[in-house]
């Protein structure tokens, strides 16, 4: 789902890179950088340096990953940092979900992560996520469908649409200091 995603965002004229958490050794913790080995820091680096984030994660027992959740309690470290205006470091920044999985849940994951990177500082777009659940109980993956039904691959482009336009507004038009 997030190359889908993707392929709107670089029709946009936007680069794209997908960071697979899962493949990081990625410690517990709410620091920028747990120390002994951990691959967090180089995540944070990305990033810092892009314009939008999205986070994909598949619903399990009706809520984000283990992995998505250790994402956002390592973002938690940047409730601290501010940038010279007293703004949050990730404020101008913005943040998508997209979710898949084989059971119910997908609203409340999304609105779980949505709230998690709105307290750290993203803005989220009108329309900011997507989903496709399978039949419950059922083994059939988004990766295993033969063609993405058009109420999620119009979802898709919007969220990835309404993302790149929000992030050209913010390069824009700054929040303003806090200070």
């Amino acid at each position: 789902m997030a190359e889908h995603l993707f392929q709107t965002v670089r029709g946009q004229g936007a680069d794209c890179e997908i960071v697979r958490c899962v493949d990081f050794d990625i410690a517990p913790g709410v620091e920028a950088d747990m120390g002994d080995g951990d691959q967090w820091p180089s995540i944070r680096e990305k990033i810092l340096a892009a314009d939008i984030l999205l986070i994909s994660t598949p619903v399990w027992l009706g809520h984000p990953s283990s992995i998505t959740q250790r994402v956002l309690e390592r973002l938690d470290a940047e409730l601290s940092q501010n940038d010279e205006q007293g703004r949050p470091m990730m404020a101008g920044k913005v943040a998508v979900v997209s979710v898949v999985g084989n059971e119910d849940g997908a609203h409340k994951t999304i609105a779980d992560v949505f709230q998690a990177v709105n307290d750290i500082g993203f803005s989220v777009p009108a329309q900011g996520g997507t989903y496709w659940n399978g039949e419950a109980m059922h083994s059939k993956d988004y990766n295993d469908l033969d063609e993405v039904p058009e109420a999620v691959a119009s979802t898709t482009a919007a969220v990835a649409r309404n993302a790149v336009h929000l992030a050209r507004t913010l390069k824009n038009a700054e929040y303003p200091p806090y200070k």
